[in-house]
């Protein structure tokens, strides 16, 4: 199982980006997806997560200005962020709780996008 995250960018403050991660591989079930980001010298911290019914959560430093949304069909989940502050300034990772054809439920992490905002 692969997950691959895209869309991140450098953005001023106010501005918007898009981002997606799309899973792939041998997957039978994706119960949770979400986004997490990392900025230089703090820890992995929650943004957002969708469940499979579309459940969603989000850290309060984000509600109101992202969005989380998700295409079962396509196993890709996608985070719109607008209203940009320079705090947002980050690596975002992509993240899902997947059951693979034959293996039991794991925890996947996405490589690392990039998301610059400029004061």
């Amino acid at each position: 199982v692969q997950l691959q995250a895209s869309g991140g960018g450098l953005v001023q403050t106010g501005g918007y980006l898009r981002l997606s991660c799309a899973a792939s591989g041998s997957i039978l079930s994706i119960a949770i997806m979400g986004w997490y980001r990392q900025a230089p010298g703090n820890q992995r911290e929650l943004v957002a997560t969708i469940t499979s019914r579309s459940s969603t959560n989000y850290a309060d430093s984000v509600k109101g200005r992202f969005t989380i949304s998700r295409n079962n069909a396509k196993n890709t989940i996608y985070l719109q962020m607008n209203s940009l502050k320079p705090e947002d300034t980050a690596a975002y990772y992509c993240y899902a709780f997947v059951k693979p054809i034959s293996d039991s439920w794991e925890h996947y992490w996405g490589q690392g996008t990039l998301v610059t905002v400029s004061s």
